[in-house]
């Protein structure tokens, strides 16, 4: 593991962190030809991730991060079994993101000005004892209807509210890491954006798989042994060290009554208004897999052919590690979003599940690669102290995104069907090209701006 500047002192220079890219020789890599020689390298980057923060840092951070990707998926099926009540499924999925949504910028902001360890100690507590609360609300009331429905609603928002930012935060950390490293950065983005995928695949198949085999309680208890054990080891993880608190360094802080310089912050809605559209596509996208899976008689397959877009999307957001630096961040930004209204466009043509299994791979290709370019985007523009902030903002807007692209193409599959709904999924992807062509003035106006921002 790399020597981690502590909070006290400013980061190590790049020379201190930087890294062998290739431990070849010249001559054994001109042997061996160029093509060899290329694919060392390209692995190489990735070998780079857990030399710079340790080797315990990835696992910690992929498996940590699970329980959120389980919560939503496992308050519907509880609160579902529970009561026989689907309306009561959907409300308690809904109340878990939005409290995720509302709590994960809070805690961005009290990482910021706290620091992250203090901030997700906290978290993993309150959000095992959360966990237990709705398990308990559930067990041992006899009938989910009246005041009680109110109580599990409640207990489901403040699950989301307290869910620890877990994939956030590592971004954070990465950027701090790899300030010196802009190729490594990028790596390291592709990274967290396949884990970001794997795990939204992982963890709603693990819950299925546990409550139709086991008991629809029991995937929250597995979420809750995950937080109360791996987010507190994130948290002290040495890692942490990399991000000082702004209250207790020499970052500049918001003067209280003056609120925070407009000029540094504008910038930054433009990508968090790109997860906002990404949000809407992934919303809207999975509505319209539900309803292609019920025109067809197989609805119960809806969440399998969903889950499609994200592996196609995971590995092609592996991708973006080898894509050349002088293919900068906006212009990426702008041929993904082109590519996922295209690609998009092309989930109206299927009439058979074979076809449609090939348009969804092809609907997710350019999807990893958009989230890895808008997390750049706005890694880059945020303000220097605010950076936990910014990052568990761009997370937010993927939750209400997605909440607003459900809600808007489930009127439009009830009244055109399948397609209706992925014409708001097109239409999302639309949105995010026309935010990308603002993106390039705030990125010129964050680098003119002092290294201090």
């Amino acid at each position: 593991m790399s020597a981690i500047p502590s909070p006290a002192t400013p980061p190590a220079p790049a020379a201190a962190t930087t890294l062998p890219e290739d431990s070849a020789s010249p001559l054994a890599s001109e042997l061996a030809g160029p093509a060899a020689a290329d694919a060392k390298r390209q692995a190489g980057r990735f070998r780079q991730l857990p030399a710079l923060a340790g080797r315990s840092f990835l696992p910690i951070g992929f498996l940590a991060r699970l329980p959120l990707a389980m919560l939503t998926v496992g308050a519907m099926t509880l609160a579902t079994t529970a009561s026989g009540s689907y309306a009561l499924g959907g409300m308690a999925a809904g109340a878990v993101g939005i409290g995720a949504a509302a709590g994960a910028p809070a805690q961005g902001h009290l990482a910021d000005r706290r620091g992250q360890r203090s901030v997700l100690l906290a978290a993993a507590v309150a959000h095992t004892a959360a966990i237990a609360g709705l398990l308990a609300a559930v067990a041992l009331v006899p009938d989910l209807s009246g005041p009680w429905v109110a109580v599990v609603l409640a207990t489901a928002l403040l699950m989301g509210l307290t869910s620890p930012q877990v994939a956030s935060l590592a971004r954070v950390r990465w950027m701090a890491l790899t300030r010196h490293r802009p190729a490594v950065r990028g790596t390291a983005l592709s990274y967290e954006s396949t884990v970001d995928e794997l795990t939204f695949v992982l963890g709603p198949a693990l819950v299925g798989l546990l409550a139709a085999f086991v008991a629809a309680w029991l995937p929250f208890v597995l979420a809750a042994v995950l937080t109360i054990v791996l987010v507190p080891a994130f948290a002290v993880h040495p890692t942490h060290r990399a991000v000082p608190p702004a209250a207790g360094s020499r970052r500049p802080v918001d003067v209280p009554g003056q609120g925070p310089d407009p000029a540094r912050w504008w910038p930054a809605a433009v990508p968090v208004l790109g997860m906002v559209s990404m949000g809407m596509f992934f919303g809207a996208a999975q509505n319209g897999v539900s309803a292609f899976g019920g025109s067809i008689g197989a609805a119960e397959t809806a969440g399998l052919l969903y889950a499609l877009i994200g592996v196609s999307s995971a590995v092609t957001a592996l991708s973006v590690a080898f894509w050349p630096a002088r293919f900068a961040l906006v212009p990426r930004w702008i041929l993904c979003a082109a590519g996922m209204t295209g690609c998009t466009l092309l989930l109206l043509l299927p009439q058979t599940p074979a076809q449609m299994v090939a348009a969804l791979l092809a609907a997710g290709l350019p999807v990893g690669p958009a989230m890895v370019t808008i997390y750049g985007v706005g890694g880059l523009v945020a303000p220097a102290h605010r950076l936990g902030t910014v990052m568990t903002l761009l997370a937010s807007g993927v939750v209400l995104g997605a909440a607003l692209g459900a809600a808007l193409a489930g009127a439009a599959a009830q009244a055109a069907g399948h397609t209706g709904a992925f014409l708001v999924a097109a239409a999302a992807a639309a949105v995010m090209l026309l935010v990308s062509l603002f993106a390039l003035p705030g990125v010129r106006r964050a680098r003119a701006l002092p290294p201090s921002a």
